[in-house]
């Protein structure tokens, strides 16, 4: 009564309806200006953070050790206090492949360094003429054993990329530009223009393209030297630029093959999806937890080599109890026999495999013509 009080003869500022309260009940615009003091902004901005936090703290636990729970909150109705399914998902998805991308690239970091190439004899040269005279010499004899047949001509081409690579890299230290390797038919990449009669000009032409990219892609990752490097660079930036998208189209097939083996349950598809929201996060929130802690044993172990087994446990932790949070989340949310649930289990988990398969194969070669 004493709210109805207070705003007695306050109307909507956009519909004119009597205000009951801080909404208008007939179009629920808020009764609060927008046009306030910059600190009154910032205090609505940390009230929502820390709002949200909260839920978050109420959401990570459980998501992690209680299969099931968050869901079953979710269909009786408590979800204030939790983090919404899609949003939670969406989250660390984001984080564990922004992640998983670090991890890939400082273990293509350490291989580059490991596979680093020297110089060779070309240390000895002064010169760039010297290196070049000398990279000269050198397929000149190396092609002609491999026509006296002393060695494959496989072997003898491997060879002369071998030592391209170390002349180019002594021609960078003396400032020189690098050698241009010589392709051989089967190093090329030709791609014929695309050309489906029923499909429009500009998709054809759009898929010429792309062939093309993917080809010249996977010259430039063949190659030597920095070319090659930035070539392998853009196909892990390709492939996990594209994994996002590829995961929010599995998830709706997660929730379908739920929908199919789930039938005479009678739930609505938006039950499955939720169970795939909240499957898919508990998933991301795993790989994000084993990346995090390989790459936390990485950086420890020159330190205190001991700490590697104990990462290694923890990881075999995660990787064990996946499977298992997943079939136990199955029983407790559709609530059939340990049998059933099993069987259905193995159906899902088998379909899926090869569903993601091909979306990670789609997903592959999005990133070799990236």
């Amino acid at each position: 009564m004493k709210e109805v009080v207070a705003f007695e003869g306050v109307h909507c500022a956009n519909c004119s309806a009597p205000m009951q309260g801080e909404f208008c009940h007939h179009c629920g615009q808020s009764i609060h200006t927008v046009l306030r003091p910059m600190h009154h902004m910032m205090e609505d901005t940390m009230d929502m953070f820390l709002h949200v936090d909260g839920r978050v703290v109420h959401t990570l636990p459980p998501l992690m050790t209680k299969p099931g729970f968050l869901t079953l909150e979710y269909f009786s109705g408590r979800r204030q206090r939790y983090v919404a399914p899609f949003r939670l998902m969406f989250v660390i998805c984001l984080l564990a492949f922004f992640t998983l991308h670090i991890a890939v690239n400082r273990i293509t970091d350490r291989m580059e360094t490991a596979a680093e190439v020297t110089t060779g004899e070309f240390a000895k040269d002064t010169t760039p003429d010297a290196v070049r005279a000398r990279m000269s010499q050198l397929e000149t004899g190396l092609t002609d054993a491999s026509a006296d047949s002393d060695i494959g001509s496989k072997a003898a081409r491997k060879l002369i990329k071998s030592q391209r690579a170390q002349a180019n890299k002594r021609l960078t230290e003396l400032g020189a530009p690098s050698l241009e390797g010589k392709k051989s038919d089967e190093e090329s990449f030709y791609v014929e223009p695309v050309h489906i009669s029923w499909l429009p000009d500009a998709i054809n032409n759009s898929l010429t393209r792309t062939a093309r990219h993917a080809a010249a892609n996977m010259s430039a990752a063949m190659s030597d030297g920095e070319a090659a490097q930035q070539a392998r660079e853009r196909m892990v930036a390709g492939a996990f630029s594209a994994l996002p998208q590829t995961m929010f189209v599995m998830i709706p097939l997660f929730a379908l093959l739920l929908k199919i083996v789930y039938i005479f349950k009678r739930r609505l598809y938006m039950e499955h999806l939720i169970v795939a929201l909240h499957s898919h996060a508990f998933l991301f929130a795993t790989l994000l937890l084993v990346a995090l802690t390989g790459m936390l044993s990485t950086w420890l172990k020159p330190h205190a080599a001991w700490t590697g087994w104990i990462f290694g446990i923890i990881q075999f932790a995660l990787c064990t109890w996946a499977p298992a949070y997943l079939l136990i989340m199955q029983k407790r949310v559709y609530r059939q026999g340990w049998f059933m649930t099993t069987m259905k289990y193995l159906f899902v988990g088998w379909m899926y495999i090869w569903l993601l398969t091909f979306a990670l194969t789609a997903a592959s070669l999005m990133a070799i013509a990236h």
